[in-house]
């Protein structure tokens, strides 16, 4: 009778063990986005601020290439447009000078002509009191002489204006061509001075987000080229779960879906966060050894990626489960 009761209590915990609910629907291990950052320029390594496994922040300037024949030429480029502006100013002193020299005479052509007005009254009023025997006629005399020489300086000022104005056209046409061809070479050494100061900028290792630095190629000193691998970094922050699901399971999840996911430290030590279906493979494959789904006897699984807010303790290549 004890023997009968003993084999069923085993039966029993067999029962229970078969229909427990499984803890994950499906494993896989932790990753993040790796970026090579490379060299954007040539030249001596004078500052290179970069630890593996340190932490690099969006932005932050962790290495400088020489840059000291790029200063060289940009000097020599400025000092050109400082040259360049000179002249341009000084064609604009003569331009306004000789606007002024225009605006002289045509004053002075003014004030004759009014002279002239004036000495026109006078002669008919002097000519009435000549007539009536009131004043010598002398004086209307001179007054008409006075209109003569007014007379005469009016066309000699006029002749002056005219020559004036048409070698004064002939050098704003020649001021003006010289602008034209100052502004151009000043376009042109604007447009070296961005292409230098772009060059310089390469010069600067940036750190393309905030990161942990995984790999590090070169050292301070070293001669480097354009294109060769400085450092690798990854974007710990923003890490993902690559998990491996069956056809099956593929009517249960979609992207944008929120989901539990476990970090596995080894000897049952698990911790849990928060995670989001971000994107499922539209092709199967064979499973990976190293991989448990749902269905162990499935040939053919999905790969999907859980995105999680890392908080410091899941590290690259974490065996982690997801349950859907």
């Amino acid at each position: 009778m004890k023997k009968n009761v003993v084999w069923a209590s085993i039966a029993l915990v067999v029962a229970a063990c078969g229909t427990k609910e499984k803890e994950y629907d499906a494993t896989g291990t932790f990753e993040a986005t790796e970026v090579t950052i490379s060299a954007k320029s040539s030249g001596e390594l004078k500052l290179f601020d970069v630890t593996e496994g340190g932490q690099v922040e969006n932005g932050a300037v962790v290495g400088r290439i020489d840059a000291f024949q790029l200063q060289l030429k940009k000097e020599q480029l400025e000092t050109s447009r400082g040259q360049l502006n000179a002249s341009k100013r000084q064609l604009n002193s003569t331009k306004n000078a000789n606007d002024s020299r225009r605006l002289d005479l045509e004053k002075q052509l003014a004030a004759i002509r009014q002279q002239i007005a004036n000495a026109q009254r006078e002669r008919q009023r002097f000519t009435e009191l000549v007539r009536d025997g009131a004043v010598p006629r002398k004086q209307l005399d001179d007054i008409n002489y006075q209109i003569k020489v007014l007379e005469k300086q009016l066309e000699a000022t006029s002749d002056q204006i005219r020559s004036n104005n048409a070698s004064l056209a002939d050098q704003s046409t020649g001021i003006a061509a010289q602008m034209e061809g100052i502004d151009a070479q000043a376009a042109g050494l604007e447009a070296q001075i961005r292409q230098i100061d772009d060059q310089i900028a390469n010069t600067e290792v940036v750190a393309p987000f905030t990161g942990t630095v995984l790999e590090k190629y070169v050292e301070r000193g070293e001669f480097v080229t354009t294109g060769k691998p400085l450092f690798k970094m990854a974007d710990t922050r923003h890490m993902f779960m690559r998990a491996y699901v069956t056809s099956a399971q593929l009517q249960h999840i979609k992207v944008g879906q929120q989901v539990k996911v476990f970090a596995d430290y080894g000897d049952g030590q698990k911790k849990a966060y928060d995670g989001t279906i971000s994107w499922i493979s539209s092709r199967s494959e064979f499973t990976p050894k190293t991989i448990l789904t749902d269905d162990e006897r499935a040939d053919l699984v999905y790969a999907v990626k859980v995105a999680v807010n890392n908080d410091g303790y899941v590290k690259i290549g974490m065996y982690g489960e997801v349950k859907f």
